[in-house]
C-alpha cells in the first residue's frame, strides 16, 4: 500500500471534520459545479464520472441534483464512506474501486463529464504518472464531452513554498475543532502533514502524511492538450466561489 491509499484509507473517518459541515458543503459545491456544467451546455441528467470521488463530497451532492453519477477512488476505505453517505442521503451512485491511471481496466463506457477534484492530480509525483493519469481520464470522456479538476495555485506557492497552511476552525457550543497542515518541501516535491485537532470533553489529535508533486498551470494545460483535449480553459476563485482553481477540458 502506497503512501497515498494510507493517506486517505486513515483519513475516511477524519475526512468530514474539515469542514464545519460537510453534508452543508456537499451542497453548496454542487451549485457551484452544476453552473460550470451548465455554461458548458450540460444538463442535469447527464452521465457523470467522479474518479477520485474520496468520502462523496462532490459525487453525493451532485447525484442529489439529478446528475447520473458514477464514482471511483483508489482508497476502499473512503469508497465504503462515500457508499454509506450516499445511502444516507437517499441518492444512487454507482461505486466501483479504480486507480485514475487505469480506468479502463473498470469502466468501457465513456461519459460525458469526468471530474477530479480536490488536489487529486498532484498525488502523481513524476510527469510520466500524471501524463497516464489524464490519458486515462480523457479515454473516459465522449466526444463533446469534458473533464474538470480543482489543484491548488502552485504558480504562487512555489514563489514562496509555505512550510503550512492557514488553520479552519469550526467552533460549536461543545467543541472547537482545528485543522492545519505543514508542508515540508523538496524542489517542487512537498510532505503534507494533515493534523486535526478537536478540543471537546477530550482533548483528540490526529496527524495524517501524504506527498504531493506541485504542477505549474503550463505543465498541465499541455499535458491536457497532450492527453487529447482541444481546449483547456481556466477559473479562479473569484469568478466561481469554488476554493481552489479549476481546470476544463474540452475534448
Amino acid at each position: 500500500m502506497n503512501i497515498v491509499q494510507t493517506f486517505y484509507d486513515g483519513m475516511a473517518s477524519s475526512y468530514d471534520k474539515l469542514f464545519k459541515d460537510w453534508n452543508e458543503e456537499t451542497r453548496k459545491q454542487a451549485i457551484i459545479l452544476d453552473r460550470l456544467f451548465r455554461s458548458l451546455g450540460f444538463e442535469r441528467r447527464s452521465s457523470l464520472l467522479d474518479c477520485a470521488c474520496g468520502i462523496g463530497t462532490q459525487a453525493v451532492g451532485l447525484a442529489e441534483l439529478g446528475y447520473s453519477v458514477t464514482a471511483s477512488d483508489f482508497s476502499r476505505e473512503e469508497l465504503s464512506e462515500a457508499e454509506k453517505r450516499a445511502a444516507e442521503r437517499g441518492v444512487r451512485i454507482r461505486f466501483e474501486w479504480a486507480d485514475f491511471r487505469l480506468l479502463e481496466d473498470v469502466f468501457q463506457e465513456n461519459f460525458d463529464i469526468v471530474i477530479a477534484m480536490d488536489n487529486a492530480l498532484p498525488h502523481m509525483l513524476s510527469e510520466e504518472d500524471l501524463e497516464k493519469a489524464l490519458k486515462s481520464m480523457a479515454c473516459r470522456v465522449r466526444m463533446g464531452g469534458i473533464f474538470m479538476a480543482s489543484i491548488r495555485d502552485y504558480d504562487r506557492l512555489l514563489v514562496d513554498k509555505p512550510p503550512y497552511s492557514a488553520p479552519y476552525i469550526h467552533a460549536s457550543e461543545t467543541e472547537k475543532r482545528i485543522s492545519f497542515q505543514t508542508w515540508d518541501w523538496s524542489e517542487d516535491h512537498y510532505r503534507l502533514t494533515q493534523y486535526i485537532i478537536e478540543d471537546g470533553p477530550s482533548l483528540k489529535i490526529s496527524k495524517f502524511d501524504s506527498e504531493y508533486r506541485a504542477v505549474k498551470r503550463e505543465d498541465l494545460t499541455r499535458l491536457l492538450y497532450k492527453a487529447g483535449f482541444s481546449r483547456v480553459i481556466w477559473k479562479f476563485p473569484e469568478e466561481t466561489d469554488f476554493y481552489q482553481p479549476i481546470v476544463i477540458g474540452i475534448r
